[in-house]
């Protein structure tokens, strides 16, 4: 996910893309733990995309209240 894709979403589509991203780490760290996950890369590209994702939000929060 790039940044300029998620700067392009408005804040419920941000929202409700953290919420799908959040319960694929949760599923991932219980792959990793059960010796189940194969794509071990994919377990840093989505704490990445949530971090960018919680960036974004925050820049918009600040830009609509200043």
């Amino acid at each position: 996910m790039k940044a300029m894709d998620v700067r392009a979403k408005t804040l419920d589509e941000l929202v409700a893309d953290l919420e799908s991203l959040k319960k694929e780490q949760f599923n991932l760290r219980f792959q990793r733990a059960t010796g189940q996950l194969e794509n071990t890369a994919r377990v840093r590209q989505v704490r990445r995309d949530i971090a960018r994702i919680q960036t974004i939000m925050r820049d918009k929060r600040v830009a609509t209240s200043a």
